[in-house]
């Protein structure tokens, strides 16, 4: 199947899975996961209305940001952030989906209050949106805050100058059980209730960032309303190993 084709099943299972938990299909977002994926297929992808792009490395994403400079598409980062990468990934991207410690918020809200947003697509007033990555699942493997400490992180976010908190992130279980996977879902749904009834300054939750090839339909009727896709576009024999 070409990579349009494999797109519109994509979607086709996003709405299915959005009607069955009573929800509009057009409310749930999907960002085009192109972690080793060629520029070419990228294109392809975009050609055939992907609007969001999501990189997991800086490196692999400057070269990518480059190539595709002239395709209106945004930029999500979903990868681990180190924060000597900082400044790097605001030149390229408008969301940070992988917020998940104090020193990575404050060395992001510094980097933009140096004059750096002015380079910056997009971030006229010098903000970007900001999501916290939650390790619902608390395999030692995976980044993400603990879920226990998510709303003492938004707390911090919210007073720092430069950002917008506009969303929560994890990545699902590895494992086969539904049931761990939805309540791994189901957690972070609870922590995005929660921070929203707060009201805290400069957090405005919009997105529930859950669910990817394997698991994201459980995701959407989970709560899920952006959803991070790569393999079911592009295919596992389209991927190549980066040097």
């Amino acid at each position: 199947m070409s990579i349009a084709e494999n797109l519109a099943l994509v979607r086709k299972r996003i709405a299915e899975a959005a009607k069955r938990a009573g929800r509009d299909p057009s409310d749930i977002k999907l960002v085009a996961a192109t972690k080793d994926v060629p520029v070419e297929l990228i294109k392809e992808a975009i050609k055939a209305g992907v609007t969001d792009i999501g990189e997991n490395r800086i490196q692999e994403a400057r070269q990518k940001f480059e190539a595709l400079k002239d395709h209106p598409v945004r930029w999500h980062m979903i990868g681990h952030l180190q924060t000597n990468k900082v400044k790097h990934a605001l030149e390229m991207f408008s969301v940070i989906q992988s917020v998940d410690s104090e020193k990575l918020a404050l060395n992001l809200s510094k980097a933009l209050g140096s004059g750096l947003a002015k380079e910056i697509s997009d971030k006229a007033q010098g903000n970007v949106d900001i999501f916290i990555e939650v390790n619902t699942s608390m395999e030692e493997s995976k980044f993400g805050v603990a879920p226990a400490d998510a709303v003492k992180l938004a707390r911090f976010i919210g007073n720092l100058p430069n950002l917008r908190l506009t969303g929560l992130m994890t990545v699902g279980p590895l494992t086969s059980d539904e049931q761990a996977t939805r309540k791994s879902f189901q957690l972070l749904k609870s922590l995005f209730d929660q921070i929203k009834g707060l009201n805290l300054p400069q957090v405005e939750l919009k997105y529930l960032s859950m669910g990817m090839s394997d698991d994201f339909e459980i995701a959407i009727e989970e709560g899920s309303n952006l959803v991070r896709i790569g393999r079911a576009i592009f295919g596992v024999e389209h991927k190549k190993k980066q040097p």
